[in-house]
């Protein structure tokens, strides 16, 4: 992977890092459903899925 477009991927993730966090501070702990919760399991799965990818490129 090219160094700009190495660059471009990581601020891809720390776009969806800040949107799953943006998202867990609106949660509401006393109301938050299990759709809400699967909606950040899957948003983590991704970022970690997106840190494998990176790790991976670099070598």
């Amino acid at each position: 992977m090219k160094p700009n477009e190495h660059k471009q991927q990581v601020n891809l993730l720390k776009e969806r890092l800040n949107d799953f966090l943006e998202t867990l501070d609106h949660l509401e702990p006393e109301t938050a459903d299990l759709e809400e919760i699967d909606r950040l399991i899957l948003m983590i799965d991704e970022i970690d899925a997106k840190v494998a990818q990176l790790r991976n490129s670099e070598n």
